[in-house]
């Protein structure tokens, strides 16, 4: 998780919502991929931080089935990338801060709960919540402070 909060910080300063992502190989202990939050320097809404990880996992991999890994976010998935992270068939998912506005695992539409998701990956909230909080709060009250 410590390397999801460094990704976190990178999306910050490069002005982005401060969101980090790594997928590791529980069974090695391999870093296989990191993510940041970059859908304003990319122009791309899809690029959150998951699916940064996720794609940049399955390439490396050479397969888009990632089931025996576990994704580590420091913020709870939104509905999109909880269906991203089905999709790929991830086994663990481990988020920090929960999203009661905009998650979708255990806020919202509860994704993996649902009868139409295929795959549901383990689940584990709150490591580290309160650093991937602070930095969140922090980097949206220090916007709103700068705008006129």
């Amino acid at each position: 998780m410590r390397i999801a909060l460094e990704a976190a910080q990178a999306a910050a300063d490069a002005g982005e919502t401060p969101v980090g992502a790594v997928i590791v190989d529980p069974a090695t202990g391999e870093v296989v991929a990191v993510g940041a939050n970059q859908p304003i320097g990319s122009h791309d809404p899809t690029a959150h931080a998951e699916v940064v990880a996720l794609r940049a996992a399955a390439a490396k991999l050479g397969n888009y089935r990632l089931t025996n890994l576990t994704l580590y976010v420091t913020l709870e998935p939104c509905a999109m990338c909880a269906g991203a992270i089905s999709h790929a068939r991830i086994g663990r998912v481990v988020f920090g801060a929960e999203d009661p506005k905009g998650g979708a695992v255990v806020h919202g539409p509860r994704f993996f709960e649902q009868p139409t998701c295929h795959w549901r990956p383990q689940v584990e909230g709150g490591v580290l919540a309160e650093e991937s909080s602070a930095m969140l709060k922090g980097f949206f009250q220090a916007r709103r402070r700068a705008k006129p």
